[in-house]
């Protein structure tokens, strides 16, 4: 008899234990995706420029000051909403680097044309094999890269005028240390 009535609790502390679980899961933030990458290097690379195929980007391009890599595309309706801010971004003067991720040259190259080009310089990743050494779940996606090329940050989703905000204060920081 002791059995069943220690049984009739087990659903109930399930259901308890549940809803704990849940309820920590509402106080998490959606955008913040883990990186297994933060303060690490930038993955090595060797690929096609965007603008020029004769000309192959690096790490080694990523390295000497503080540089944010952003990983766009022209199929992407969201990174159409972030670029009047990575414009505004490079006129202050600030390094942006393309990661033109799974996306046709042309399409890319016209949309450049039509949008205006913020990018210092742009990786065409068509395969997105870089794209998956970075871990990247979909564009737009900002990564934060020290003078070394080491990851210090990353964001998921599109730049606004409050993250650039955040991202702007951590680039700052970044210039002061190197």
């Amino acid at each position: 008899m002791n059995t069943r009535r220690v049984l009739l609790f087990v659903p109930l502390l399930l259901a308890i234990g549940l809803g704990l679980f849940l309820w920590k899961g509402l106080s998490l933030d959606p955008k913040a995706l883990p990186s297994a990458l933060i303060d690490k290097p930038f993955p090595e690379f060797e690929i096609e420029s965007l603008m020029d195929p004769e000309r192959k980007l690096n790490r080694a391009d990523l390295i000497g000051e503080p540089v944010l890599v952003n990983v766009w595309a022209t199929w992407c309706p969201s990174c159409k909403i972030e670029h009047p801010q990575l414009m505004e971004i490079a006129r202050q003067g600030y390094k942006i680097y393309g990661l033109n991720y799974k996306d046709e040259r042309q399409a890319a190259k016209i949309w450049l044309q039509q949008y205006r080009n913020p990018y210092t310089a742009n990786i065409f990743d068509k395969e997105g094999r870089l794209g998956f050494n970075l871990g990247v779940y979909g564009a737009p996606e900002t990564y934060v890269l020290d003078a070394q090329g080491v990851i210090r940050y990353r964001y998921a989703g599109p730049v606004s005028i409050d993250v650039w905000n955040q991202l702007k204060a951590l680039l700052d920081d970044l210039r002061k240390q190197s």
